[in-house]
């Protein structure tokens, strides 16, 4: 039974554990059919879904009356939202700081701040989970998949700052879901795409990779999200966390007192749908002590982990009270949250970005900007002709997000400066014909800028810029527009400054300090090495 007394069927009851993804801009056949026929729980934003703030309202409502006309339960609405580098949603909204520009400002009530203009945002387009803040500890600067998603390097870090956006996130009627349980911040893989592994011992997970989650879980957190790797110290080599009795029911549930939601990553990424599959994946999450599913993609995956977990009930795999239990906790939360056809919050005519929520991410992004080298102590020359090289993203992934040509470095420049600019593009993995177009745009240059991106993985981007560094007559700064540990792939750069994204916020942080209007004032959130250590910046 539900807290209001209405029973629900065994399919409505599974329905409820599901959180899904469809590909448009308004509810087509897929998402309508799996909300009706289903009684779906949830369903996921990707950009694919969004124009703009006040169409996502839009698309929210229609989402929420299709469930109550079907005779289903108000919808968790949920979206990866974590500002900076991973962010579906920006016309229309305000485009936050992510979490290492957010580690580099080390002000908790900035986060506090931030969560909460998110929030509220997040709520007047109907969206009522987000799926972060990140609370994994970046401490492998080889992380393919974490990097700038996460605070910093120390536990101490990420759990205040953490724990600060789960309030704001909260307070604001959203609820928060901090990622990715154990800590998938020390893996060299990424699991969208294979299964990393964590050999860590238990008594350093609870030292550090634990323990922001325990802090978050002693402030109240609604929900965690489970990470698609194995922890050798927990589990077996071939049991993801999210698989694992011992990991999710055992520790999270038992040791550590979690009494909120847990939701799994996506069962369609590859360390899940090509190992164990996604429909023997859900059940499995289930089993180990899930309360959500999201499969955020495929509609045939989608409805064959709902009819496996339906089957798995029948046949008596699993008790009908193990759902029992998630549906209550679902059930529960979106009381608590306000998640009711009678409360949603009405489609808002007004801006849903105001000029009060923009400026404090621009000041936020402001204090965010490392110099963390300058051995030439010179401002640009605004009159002399400068080259802007930009390391671009040319397609969206999961975790890289691309950035309009009008939003990047160069463009800024030109228009807040009377510097005369040129811009050249480049891919992030460079070839031989690419790096030598870029030396010819050089030539008779005296001030050439970059912004590299993750440069660490990289061979083009490295040989590009040692090669500009080698020149002695070159004035060259380096801005690495992601993991700030590029440095250390070329420590002859003379002038180094770590912006952590290249959204256009950051870039615009990043013009005004090259022009000498604003001062760099952001700390290291990691140790790029003894030289330069966590919390350092150039005075």
């Amino acid at each position: 039974m539900l807290p209001n007394n209405q029973p629900l069927t065994l399919r409505q009851k599974v329905g409820q554990m599901f959180i899904c993804g469809f590909g448009t801009l308004e509810p087509n056949a897929e998402i309508t059919n799996l909300i009706e026929q289903y009684g779906l729980g949830g369903v996921i934003y990707f950009r694919r879904n969004v124009e703009d703030a006040h169409q996502l309202a839009h698309l929210s409502a229609e989402l929420q009356e299709m469930s109550r006309k079907s005779g289903g339960q108000p919808l968790f609405i949920a979206v990866d939202q974590e500002g900076g580098m991973v962010s579906r949603i920006e016309k229309g909204a305000t485009l936050l700081p992510g979490n290492m520009a957010l580690g580099a400002t080390f002000a908790p009530s900035g986060v506090y701040a931030s969560a909460k203009v998110m929030g509220k945002e997040l709520r007047q387009m109907g969206i009522n989970m987000n799926f972060a803040p990140c609370l994994d500890i970046n401490n492998n600067r080889l992380n393919p998949v974490i990097g700038v998603r996460s605070y910093g390097e120390t536990a101490e870090l990420v759990s205040d700052l953490g724990t600060h956006a789960v309030k704001g996130l909260q307070n604001m009627g959203v609820i928060a879901t901090v990622k990715h349980f154990p800590g998938h911040g020390d893996t060299s893989e990424d699991s969208h795409h294979d299964l990393p592994v964590i050999p860590h011992s238990m008594e350093r997970l609870l030292e550090l990779e634990l323990a922001p989650f325990a802090k978050a879980i002693e402030g109240g957190v609604d929900a965690i999200m489970t990470a698609h790797v194995v922890f050798a110290a927990l589990e077996e080599a071939s049991v993801p966390s999210t698989l694992s009795y011992r990991i999710l029911t055992e520790l999270l549930r038992h040791k550590l007192g979690f009494e909120g939601l847990i939701v799994t990553d996506c069962l369609e990424m590859k360390a899940i749908s090509e190992g164990i599959g996604v429909a023997e994946g859900a059940i499995k999450a289930i089993e180990a002590g899930s309360d959500l599913i999201l499969v955020s993609h495929l509609l045939d995956r989608q409805v064959s982990a709902l009819e496996a977990v339906i089957a798995a009930v029948e046949s008596g795999r699993i008790p009908e009270s193990r759902i029992d239990e998630s549906v209550l906790r679902i059930m529960t939360y979106k009381c608590k949250r306000d998640i009711q056809f009678d409360k949603l919050t009405p489609i808002p005519e007004e801006a849903i970005s105001t000029p009060e929520h923009q400026e404090l991410a621009l000041e936020l992004s402001r204090k965010s900007i490392t110099l963390v080298k300058d051995e030439v102590n010179q401002p640009l020359n605004t009159n002399e002709p400068t080259l802007v090289i930009w390391a671009e993203v040319q397609s969206n992934t999961e975790i890289d997000e691309i950035v309009e040509r009008e939003g990047t470095l160069g463009c800024i420049l030109s228009e807040i400066s009377d510097i005369p600019v040129e811009e050249v593009y480049v891919g992030l993995f460079p070839t031989e014909a690419n790096i030598e177009s870029i030396l010819k745009a050089s030539e008779g240059k005296k001030q050439v800028i970059m912004v590299t991106y993750n440069a660490t993985f990289s061979e083009g981007q490295t040989k590009l810029v040692k090669t500009l560094a080698s020149q002695p007559d070159l004035h060259f700064i380096v801005a690495a527009g992601r993991n700030p540990y590029d440095l250390l792939e070329f420590p002859e750069v003379k002038t180094y400054y770590a912006c952590y994204e290249n959204r256009p916020l950051a870039m615009g942080s990043l013009a005004n300090i090259l022009l000498g209007k604003e001062k760099a004032v952001g700390r290291l959130p990691v140790t790029i090495s003894e030289q330069y250590p966590i919390g350092w910046r150039q005075v």
